[in-house]
């Protein structure tokens, strides 16, 4: 292959311009996918515009680039290549119109779309030799399920380059965390930049400086593990991994009753889960297909789960299917269980809710909210624990077992730290993002997490008194 980090110069008397010469490897080695993520001024975009461009002079070549939104040509990387043409003295070569770049000898040509408004545009595309998606931390796997078949010309390539959003976004966790085949991943930042300017380099020290965290994901490419609307961080999800080996409660024991929570599937792909939490410790989770008339042997699964883990009590999901699980388990002589429905009435309807001037039946929608806003504080109080030694009695934290299925786990806590804090019509009481809404972000259901809700909220599934209704 001909060099790739010198194309030619603009005149004998100047030195060439070039690419970045610690990304020579990266664009050499053969792959379909080039995933080229980390943090800013790195020269990511930059580099793989000038690639482009040299391909384009270099071959016939049709590029499809991409980005999440862009409702005009400006907001693409139109102008990054228009800038790279000029650099490398090339406009000569190049017929640049408002919407379009083409290169007069080879034909190449550079397209540009937004993924948002244009997926099945795309879809009917043909010839595409690269598709570059530049911001990649949008993209959906819904949408690389349309794209990467689209893209089958033999040698084709797709470009991924981005910043880290958060750990928990489709595109980093598929190729960042687990690429597929035929796969070249490379992380690079501002410290691989030879081009990099004094003013950047001041600017960057000066973000350094204020507030460390924050240099990371900007300027490291250190995915947050937290997004700020959800109701349970991951970073306090990550304290709680294996803290009953650690933290000594200020009172009381770790471990103690034993408890099953059973998410029962829905109609679908949906799967049946089941959490176990003995005392306050998330020992195992399990999951499995079963649909709605296989009921009994669900059932029945989870009540041999529950002896052989001496359980003294299963909680289900009772909405749906759901609401046959408890005359299934008196069938079974199973009657130590109790019912959690999601949209019922709160507990305690008329005590403050902790951390506001509100009493619960003012604050939460439903059991639900509650549920999941009481387990998000065992998870704070947990982190607190670990991460400044201050105590909390044991039935106040929450800690996750690393002896469960490692994969299971993984999942569990990628969907406890997903559902986003929400409210009702009126604005007033809180609730947590419904399945609906997750679906919109082509986010399946938190059956894992369900379950460990279900599990942790024993102590909430108590009959009120009449009276604190009135």
């Amino acid at each position: 292959m001909t060099s790739i980090t010198t194309l030619p110069p603009r005149g004998h008397n100047n030195p060439p311009p070039t690419l970045n010469p610690v990304l020579r490897d990266f664009w050499e080695t053969p792959a379909r996918n080039r995933v080229l993520y980390g943090g800013r001024d790195s020269t990511k975009s930059w580099d793989a515009a000038g690639f482009a461009v040299f391909l384009a002079q270099s071959c016939k070549i049709r590029v499809l680039c991409t980005r999440q939104f862009q409702n005009k040509i400006s907001e693409s990387v139109y102008t990054l290549l228009k800038i790279q043409i000029a650099r490398f003295g090339l406009e000569g070569e190049f017929d640049i119109t408002k919407n379009t770049i083409t290169h007069k000898i080879t034909g190449s040509e550079f397209i540009f779309y937004g993924l948002w408004r244009h997926i099945d545009e795309i879809k009917s595309l043909e010839g595409i030799d690269i598709l570059w998606i530049e911001e990649a931390h949008n993209l959906t796997h819904d949408q690389w399920k349309i794209l990467e078949p689209t893209i089958r010309k033999d040698g084709s390539q797709v470009w991924i380059i981005f910043n880290p959003r958060y750990a928990t976004d489709f595109v980093y966790k598929r190729f960042v965390l687990k690429p597929p085949p035929d796969t070249i991943v490379r992380k690079i930042n501002f410290n691989e930049n030879p081009f990099l300017s004094e003013t950047s380099k001041r600017i960057i020290a000066n973000a350094r400086d204020e507030d460390y965290e924050e240099f990371e994901h900007v300027y490291l490419g250190v995915p947050h593990d937290d997004d700020e609307g959800v109701i349970i961080k991951r970073s306090w999800i990550n304290s709680a991994i294996d803290a009953h080996k650690t933290i000594y409660p200020e009172t009381g024991e770790w471990f103690g009753e034993r408890v099953v929570g059973f998410d029962v599937a829905d109609d679908g792909p949906d799967l049946n889960s089941m959490a176990k939490m003995d005392g306050s410790v998330l020992v195992g989770v399990e999951e499995w297909r079963g649909a709605e008339d296989q009921i009994h042997k669900s059932v029945y699964r989870v009540l041999n789960a529950a002896k052989a883990f001496d359980a003294k009590t299963i909680g289900y999901d009772s909405i749906g299917v759901g609401a046959f699980v408890g005359s299934a388990l008196n069938e079974k002589k199973w009657r130590k269980h109790y019912e959690f429905d999601a949209g019922g009435k709160v507990h305690d309807p008329l005590r403050i809710a902790r951390g506001t001037k509100q009493i619960n039946k003012d604050y939460y929608l439903n059991i639900k909210a509650q549920a999941w806003w009481h387990l998000a504080m065992r998870f704070l109080n947990t982190h607190l624990a670990v991460t400044t030694g201050k105590r909390f009695a044991a039935r106040d934290m929450i800690s996750l077992s690393s002896d469960c299925d490692s994969k299971l786990l993984n999942k569990t806590i990628d969907e406890l730290a997903t559902p986003r804090r929400d409210f009702d019509s009126a604005g007033a009481k809180v609730k947590v993002e419904s399945k609906k809404d997750l679906k919109k972000r082509e986010i399946k259901s938190p059956n894992n997490a369900d379950a460990v809700i279900i599990a942790t909220s024993r102590n909430m599934m108590a009959r009120p008194k009449l009276k604190d209704w009135m």
